[in-house]
């Protein structure tokens, strides 16, 4: 059975960073299925999706890590075809990767106590974004 749903929700910008764990579990619970696994995704090449430990300092230190390997205002080629200041944004975003699929059991994400799923917004500007939580499973 395959089951999905979208999450849609507004950024501030560039570091921007949500816990959507509860969102992807009440998505599960209305696929009414017990074991399989779950697919998100982000539309959009500047916004990522993980899992992270959903605590201040990771939050703070995982976007300030991405600036450190992707570092806004150097002189990369994509903006030499855009001239809209956020290849940083792309490359960070690439890295993190737009999808995660984590597997469930007895209709329940298995994650660990610590493991939560994130979403960050790696563009430079604010966003409406949508997540699609596609649920496949038996």
């Amino acid at each position: 059975m395959i089951y999905q749903e979208s999450l849609e929700f507004a950024t501030s910008g560039h570091g921007d960073m949500r816990d959507i764990t509860e969102e992807v579990a009440l998505v599960l619970s209305r696929a009414a299925v017990s074991v399989g696994s779950v697919l998100v995704h982000v539309i959009g090449s500047t916004g990522a999706v993980g899992t992270i430990e959903f605590e201040p300092g990771l939050c703070r230190d995982l976007p300030e890590q991405m600036d450190r390997l992707f570092p806004p205002g150097r002189h990369y080629a994509h903006e030499q075809t855009w001239h809209d200041g956020n290849a940083h944004s792309h490359l960070q975003a690439t890295t993190l990767g737009p999808s995660l699929s984590v597997p469930f059991s007895e209709g329940r994400l298995l994650l660990g106590t610590w493991q939560q799923i994130f979403f960050l917004e790696c563009d430079t500007r604010p966003h409406e974004r949508k997540v699609i939580i596609t649920v496949s499973g038996s």
